[in-house]
C-alpha cells in the first residue's frame, strides 16, 4: 500500500465562553501518496488524539472521523465533534499544557490506522483563549450561545446568534383565516415581532411560533429557549457576515448548510398587506410574498 502523507494547512481554536475553554478545533489537511499525488475525492478515517505534556504523552482525548476528500485532497474536520472514544475535550485544562494533537488515518476508510502525524499545539491558540475569557469579546463565525455568532455590536460583547439548524424547510409565515396585519413592522427586533405575531388573536400557527418553540437541546453548547423569527435587517445582517458564518459551517458537518431558498423574516411588508418579507441569503435577494406561501425557518437569539 502507498504510503500517505500528511499536510497540516490549518488549525485554530474556535473559542467558546459559554462553556470557558475552547469548544472546537477546525483542523484541515491535505493528503498525498508517496509521489506527491493528492488522494482525491475518497473516503478516509481519522482517530484524533490530544495528547498532554509531550508528542508521547498520555491522551487526554480521544475521537474518531469518517470524512471525504475533495477534489484537491483536502479534509476539514472539527476536533470535539466527531465520534467520542474517551475524554471529554470541553473539560480539557488548555492552561496545563504543553498539549500536542495526533492524527491517526487509515485512507481505506476503515480502522487499520497505518499513518500517524504529531504537531503541536502552539502557544498562539492559549494566548488567544486567554485574551478571549478575559475581555468578553465575541465575533463572527464563533460557535457560542447555542449557535453561530452572526452578528456583534461595537462593543463586541453583544450581538445576534443564528441557530445551527434550519427549524423548518417549508412553512407558512402564518396560518390565520384574513392574514391580515399583526404588527410584525420592526426589521431589527425580531424578538418583538415574534412575540406581536403570536399574541395577536388571529393567531393559530407560524413560521414565529415555530422559533418561538425552539429549543436547542440537541445541537450546539448549552441549551437555550429564547428563540425568533429574525427581523428583516437582521437578516441582512446575517448575509453581510456570510463569509465568517459559511467558514465554520463548511468546517463543522453537524451544522445545517443556509439554503439557497428563501427564509421568512419576521417583517411584515406594510400594515394594510397580507405580505411579510423574505430573502434569500447567498445573493441577498429580498422580497414580499403571502403569508400562506412556504419558505425556510432558521431561528435566531440575542445575546
Amino acid at each position: 500500500m502507498k504510503r500517505i502523507i500528511l499536510t497540516i494547512s490549518n488549525l485554530m481554536i474556535i473559542i467558546s465562553l459559554f462553556a470557558q475553554s475552547p469548544e472546537m478545533m477546525s483542523y484541515q489537511t491535505v493528503i498525498r501518496d508517496a509521489d506527491n499525488i493528492l488522494v482525491k475525492s475518497q473516503t478516509v478515517r481519522m482517530r484524533i488524539s490530544i495528547l498532554q505534556g509531550s508528542s508521547s504523552g498520555t491522551p487526554v482525548y480521544i475521537e474518531t472521523h469518517t470524512t471525504v476528500t475533495n477534489a484537491n485532497g483536502l479534509v476539514s474536520i472539527v476536533i470535539g465533534g466527531g465520534t467520542i472514544v474517551s475524554g471529554n475535550f470541553a473539560t480539557i485544562d488548555w492552561g496545563d499544557g504543553p498539549y500536542f494533537v495526533k492524527t491517526q488515518t487509515d485512507p481505506n476508510g476503515g480502522t487499520s490506522y497505518s499513518i500517524t502525524e504529531i504537531s503541536q499545539l502552539l502557544s498562539v491558540p492559549y494566548a488567544q483563549y486567554a485574551k478571549t475569557t478575559a475581555s468578553g469579546e465575541h465575533y463572527l463565525g464563533e460557535l457560542f450561545g447555542g449557535g453561530i455568532v452572526c452578528w456583534v455590536d461595537d462593543t463586541r460583547q453583544h450581538g445576534t446568534i443564528l441557530s445551527l439548524v434550519d427549524i423548518s424547510t417549508g412553512y407558512v409565515w402564518v396560518d390565520v383565516i384574513t392574514m391580515w396585519y399583526m404588527a410584525g413592522t420592526n426589521d431589527w427586533d425580531g424578538a418583538s415581532n415574534t412575540t406581536a405575531i403570536i399574541n395577536n388573536a388571529q393567531h393559530i400557527s407560524s413560521a414565529a411560533k415555530l422559533c418561538a418553540d425552539y429549543i436547542n437541546a440537541d445541537y450546539g453548547t448549552g441549551v437555550f429557549d429564547d428563540w425568533y423569527l429574525p427581523g428583516y435587517a437582521e437578516m441582512a445582517n446575517v448575509y453581510h457576515g456570510l463569509t465568517e458564518i459559511s467558514n465554520v459551517i463548511d468546517e463543522n458537518p453537524t451544522i445545517t448548510p443556509l439554503s439557497g431558498a428563501p427564509y421568512w423574516t419576521s417583517t411584515e411588508w406594510d400594515i394594510n398587506a397580507l405580505g411579510a418579507y423574505y430573502v434569500i441569503l447567498n445573493n441577498f435577494q429580498f422580497n414580499y410574498a403571502d403569508k400562506d406561501e412556504t419558505y425556510f425557518v432558521r431561528a435566531m437569539r440575542a445575546f
